[in-house]
């Protein structure tokens, strides 16, 4: 079994994982209102998904 001879300092370790973050949530227009929401999910402003009214939304 290879088994590595010298340890990994933090700072290589740390560098390796560098490229790993966090991505802005993919955002699509609401065909009723034309707000942004998520995709396959209901629209936070008007309550519709798919054309339809699914979520009462309070004003």
């Amino acid at each position: 079994m290879a088994v590595p001879k010298k340890k990994t300092s933090k700072s290589k370790s740390r560098k390796r994982r560098a490229h790993y973050k966090a991505n802005a949530p993919k955002l699509t227009l609401c065909q009723n209102c034309g707000e942004r929401k998520r995709p396959h999910y209901a629209c936070p402003n008007c309550g519709f998904y798919k054309g339809k009214k699914v979520v009462s939304v309070s004003e």
